[in-house]
């Protein structure tokens, strides 16, 4: 057989489900051949967005696969790579790369010279016999160690070459590591010597599903946790020990716990310094575990590290909890926590339930979360506004309910993400908010789920403008409009061929919503395009 049907032959007895795709590569069609669905997308940056949002969902349990064709193909796929290298995100992509003879060759573009940078491993498959050895090796980096995105690339010749049919592939076993046992007891030493813990929770709790393991944790030792913005989910937000979200905006708990913290406890973060994170205050002891060595001492001076798998690291803490009872635990900070949340939701209230023409987007936001079941939906956000906007107010109550992301900011990365998890997750209602600047960067796409019979739910907020950028343009926007936009998105939904609506009146949302949902149980994807004011307003920490 040729190689390249070797390479279809071991993805699918790796369960590979999907080829998120864009021609020409061979391998769409060798793929195709033994019922891998193809999917493919208009633009490259959104298949690799596709991969990346199914791999969230199934936390890289089923893998994101893409494949793109050589050259201009690799070359606009980067920023989609590069998002999912940002988001610590397992992806495989195996794009196709000039003849071995064209080689080192001005100006032919080659993977491996390019994607080092946003890569975990990238390398490029130079025979057809290597084919068994360099595909286990890829799937054993994206199952073991630090989520990332791996990338094999396949000469056109090689793709073409021979290999023995009856070739060797064995499926890589994934290992997980524990934490030093030494370090777990110094940790709960720590831990029920501090007077204002805060357990710091971030992505890696969700990709070793450890929530019921963090859950029984907290309540174990009556520490209050906040998330990360990549970490949303992985601890309910309803619970009375919640602090909610944090990064560039979060909650009013937030704001209120963590400059008293006088310990801060990173399970499964990386405790990375960007705009997208909340700043740790100085002065805090610092504990931090992490399956990737690399984050321990990178943006903070860490007291005491944990290196392993943070659902086992949970349970070795839990054990070593309940050894050392001796120490008298703190107080309950729960109703503590309550009161300074009732409070914060008051402050807000006026915005999250305006009667505001143009809409509100914060009515919008809570509007959402009073209509869907947040146990059977998933929801993302764009960049910029509806992200700083949506996080501190979407309350989410189960893993993966929302998907948070934004250590890289790009424009458009949503509607791609929600494709992605929707196909992981069929059953689950599948929403993503994005502002209109969003949708012009990758609005094509949404005919891409009419295509492919994915039925996600888009929600525009058409404020028709860059909002957040007025600090940045006031000359250009004051003598050339820069920062405005137009568009009737809803007609563009129609053209098509999904079911749209546009809503310009807050007593329409809820009832459009309920619609748009109902199409999308009938297999038909839904775009609402509401009309919202500028709001300049945003819950900040600092």
């Amino acid at each position: 057989m040729k190689s390249v049907d070797a390479i279809a032959k071991i993805l699918k007895s790796e369960g590979v489900e999907y080829l998120f795709c864009f021609p020409a590569n061979t391998l769409i069609d060798a793929a195709a051949k033994i019922d891998i669905r193809p999917i493919m997308t208009r633009t490259e940056r959104t298949l690799v967005n596709m991969a990346d949002g199914f791999s969230r969902v199934t936390n890289g349990k089923r893998l994101g696969v893409a494949t793109i064709q050589a050259g201009p193909g690799s070359e606009n796929a980067f920023a989609g790579v590069a998002q999912a290298f940002s988001d610590s995100v397992p992806i495989l992509i195996l794009p196709g790369c000039v003849s071995r003879r064209s080689m080192d060759i001005p100006t032919n573009f080659e993977s491996v010279k390019n994607y080092a940078g946003v890569t975990k491993w990238v390398a490029q498959i130079n025979l057809a016999d290597r084919v068994p050895d360099m595909m286990r090796r890829a799937f054993s980096l994206l199952r073991m160690g630090h989520p990332a995105p791996v990338m094999l690339e396949i000469p056109t010749d090689v793709a073409t070459e021979d290999i023995q049919d009856n070739f060797e592939y064995h499926i890589p076993q994934p290992s997980r590591p524990s934490g030093d046992p030494q370090s777990i007891k110094k940790v709960i030493k720590m831990l029920k010597s501090s007077k204002n813990p805060i357990l710091h929770a971030g992505q890696g709790v969700l990709y070793a599903e450890a929530t019921d393991e963090l859950v029984e944790f907290a309540e174990l030792t009556k520490v209050p946790v906040m998330t990360t913005l990549a970490g949303k989910s992985a601890f309910p937000e309803n619970h009375p020990l919640s602090l909610g979200t944090s990064g560039y905006t979060g909650t009013g708990m937030v704001r209120h716990f963590l400059p008293k913290a006088d310990l801060v406890f990173g399970l499964g973060c990386s405790f990375s310094k960007s705009v997208m994170s909340t700043r740790i205050p100085g002065g805090k002891i610092m504990i931090q575990n992490s399956i990737d060595e690399y984050d321990i001492n990178k943006d903070y001076a860490i007291d005491q590290a944990i290196v392993g798998d943070t659902k086992l690291v949970l349970k070795q803490l839990i054990d070593q909890a309940k050894v050392q009872r001796d120490v008298e635990l703190r107080n309950d900070p729960s109703s503590e926590i309550r009161q300074i949340k009732e409070q914060w939701l008051l402050e807000w209230m006026p915005k999250l339930t305006s009667d505001e023409i143009p809409i509100n987007p914060y009515r919008l936001i809570w509007d959402l979360m009073q209509t869907v079941d947040r146990e059977q939906t998933i929801i993302t956000h764009d960049s910029g506004n509806p992200r700083d906007q949506m996080v501190p107010f979407c309350e989410t109550v189960v893993p993966r309910g929302y998907i948070g992301w934004g250590k890289s900011t790009q424009l458009g990365y949503g509607l791609g993400l929600i494709m992605g998890a929707k196909l992981a997750a069929p059953e689950k209602l599948a929403v993503n908010v994005m502002g209109d600047a969003a949708f012009g960067m990758a609005g094509m796409d949404f005919e891409t789920a009419v295509r492919e019979r994915i039925p996600i739910l888009t929600i525009i907020l058409n404020n028709s403008a860059l909002g957040g950028y007025e600090d940045h343009l006031p000359i250009a926007t004051e003598k050339y409009g820069t920062k405005f936009l137009s568009g009737d998105y809803a007609k563009v939904a129609e053209g098509l061929g999904g079911y749209s609506e546009k809503v310009e009146v807050p007593d329409d949302i809820i009832p459009s919503i309920k619609r748009a949902q109902k199409e999308t149980e009938a297999g038909r994807p839904a775009l609402l395009e509401v009309i919202t004011r500028e709001e300049g307003a945003f819950s900040r920490v600092d």
